[in-house]
């Protein structure tokens, strides 16, 4: 608590896991892999608006609970159409696509109900029709076929509500036409569910190797140490994407699997050195007269005695694992389109060739992978030095 900086990291490493848990709740594009997006907006710079002209989907979209939809996110019910104008004129939708000139007209129906378009049902008697005026308003068959009125009143108040929409992209869109905030927020859950599982995989076969290493000695440490000195002769990006290549395959489990793999030598060496001091220990000779298993020597008396060295090194070994994450996505080797990565955001926006006012496609990913690792580094200076009162400073 006297480390500042190490509260200060403490402070951006809860917002982000909180960020990363709620995700597609806080995000402004709620859609599956915040993917609702369009060409005529990309690229666009921070704080622009717009206005969405929502068209119907015409097929039904499935509304899940909140908690389905923190986890998986919320199909939008519309496709998007940003425009420069829209109005309704009649029965009529009058618009100009945005950056275009040339007006659109179309039936105004179809954006605000799902309609039945197919063979065998029809409105009228000499042509096929999913649609009529009929008095105040319009006759229409619905997805399942079925006949429902809708009048002209309701028309117009559907539209203007939920047809409408005026939207402020916040940080921007990227080169799909994406909201920038959106991904960049759930690009949090990504690196850090990777980061996280990532450092579970190299915890549990650094802490394992070095255990046996360290304990057994001998051929048993002769064997471990050359699988250790080989590993570590390999530079780990290397040896990342060695084993993405071998598994032939790219994806988010791939990257789970490839930078844990990567990772766990620094964990091993170290849990070795601290298990063959400790093993020396008066009480453990004590454990071991008294016939107690050797597992249960390892696991009850040993480990709990290394838990400062391991969870100071499990905090490195977080923030290096979303730093070869956003590596292997920049590479294309690790999380794939549509799903975002702050790697791959950063990809994006150098292919963009730092285009006009563009700059902000590279700078806002890479400055979210710079806090996030300097705060699991800073977090990890400050239990060492908790941890370890001879090298402790003084705040």
């Amino acid at each position: 608590r006297k480390n500042p900086f190490a509260l200060f990291a403490v402070t951006v490493i809860v917002m982000a896991h909180i960020i990363a848990l709620l995700g597609y709740l806080i995000m402004p594009d709620s859609t599956p892999n915040a993917d609702d997006g369009s060409s005529l907006i990309k690229k666009k710079s921070i704080g622009f608006q717009v206005t969405i002209l929502n068209a119907m989907k015409q097929r039904e979209v499935e509304h899940v609970n909140v908690f389905t939809k923190m986890i998986f996110g919320q199909e939008n019910t519309y496709n998007i159409e940003p425009v420069n104008y829209a109005a309704l004129k009649g029965d009529s939708v009058q618009y100009i696509l945005y950056g275009q000139k040339d007006t659109i007209s179309a039936h105004v129906l179809p954006y605000i109900r799902i309609i039945y378009f197919g063979e065998g049902k029809s409105l009228c008697a000499d042509r096929a029709c999913s649609f009529i005026k009929k008095g105040d308003g319009y006759d229409f068959l619905t997805a399942s076929g079925k006949t429902e009125h809708i009048s002209y009143t309701e028309v117009s108040k559907e539209f203007n509500i939920n047809n409408i929409e005026h939207r402020t992209y916040l940080l921007g869109t990227d080169k799909s036409g994406r909201d920038m905030l959106s991904r960049l927020l759930f690009g949090a859950r990504i690196s850090l569910m990777i980061g996280m599982i990532s450092m579970v995989i190299s915890m549990f076969l650094g802490v394992t190797m070095g255990s046996i290493s360290g304990f057994f000695g001998g051929r048993v440490d002769k064997v471990v140490m050359w699988l250790l000195t080989v590993t570590w002769s390999i530079p780990g990006i290397m040896l990342v994407i060695a084993i993405s290549l071998a598994l032939q395959s790219k994806g988010i489990w791939v990257a789970f699997v490839a930078v844990g793999l990567t990772m766990w030598v620094e964990v091993a060496r170290v849990v070795r050195g601290q298990m063959m001091a400790v093993k020396e220990k008066l009480y453990i000779e004590a454990a071991t007269a008294l016939g107690i298993s050797n597992f249960r020597i390892i696991f009850r008396h040993i480990l709990p005695n290394m838990f400062g060295p391991i969870i100071v090194i499990a905090t490195a070994n977080y923030a290096a694992a979303v730093l070869i994450e956003a590596g292997l996505s920049f590479l294309g080797l690790g999380v794939q389109q549509p799903m975002p990565s702050w790697g791959m955001m950063v990809n994006e926006g150098y292919n963009s060739n730092w285009e006009s006012d563009g700059g902000y496609m590279v700078i806002l990913p890479s400055l979210c992978i710079c806090f996030i690792v300097l705060s699991f580094n800073l977090l990890g200076n400050g239990l060492r030095d908790a941890y370890d009162p001879q090298s402790k400073q003084r705040w």
